[in-house]
């Protein structure tokens, strides 16, 4: 499985911005294949390995600035990346819309960003929405929680509050399907 180089490189600048003083020491943690990625230019428009790419480099964010909480590191992560993609005139656009739309808009952009793996809607109501998750060759709890972040910030955005997001069924954990079961006010 692949991850677009756009998301790669807000990963790479998540820790640049929120852990500058310990980047050499986070690019030192990583493995031959990740170093190799991240010590070099990211293109934004290449598809990297989601191990290198994607996994190991989140799960050592989690390591070194989050205790050890793969929830917590993953899904500021994926936060940080919303806020970045989503700044400028898509902010605007973003917070003129309805956060229902901007759910089922994202799970529209969703494949653009991983591969081979699709994103639909299942259920849409007023303050929910339910997103099925398929068709992924490989997946690990930190990628899902990265999603799910990246969701998170999205609706934020938007204006929603009180923003909830359980992940009832997880590819990560022998699933067919990971399942995000997103509720707001």
């Amino acid at each position: 499985m692949e991850l677009k180089g756009t998301a790669v490189r807000a990963i790479r600048d998540f820790v640049l911005s929120e852990f500058n003083k310990q980047y050499n020491r986070w690019i030192d943690s990583l493995s031959v294949g990740s170093k190799s990625i991240f010590e070099g230019i990211i293109d934004s428009s290449k598809w990297y390995p989601l191990n290198y790419g994607g996994v190991e480099p989140t799960r050592k964010i989690a390591e070194m600035f989050f205790g050890g909480d793969y929830h917590k590191g993953a899904w500021e992560s994926g936060k940080y990346s919303a806020q970045k993609a989503l700044s400028g005139i898509y902010k605007v656009f973003v917070k003129a819309s309805a956060p229902g739309y901007i759910v089922q808009r994202a799970s529209r952009i969703f494949a653009t960003y991983y591969r081979p793996c699709a994103m639909k809607v299942i259920e849409r109501k007023e303050n929910s929405v339910l997103l099925e998750i398929s068709n992924m060759t490989e997946s690990d709890i930190v990628i899902e929680y990265r999603i799910a972040g990246w969701i998170n910030k999205a609706l934020e955005i938007s204006g929603a509050k009180k923003i909830t997001i359980d992940l009832p069924q997880r590819i990560s954990n022998g699933d067919n399907i990971t399942c995000l079961d997103i509720r707001w006010e």
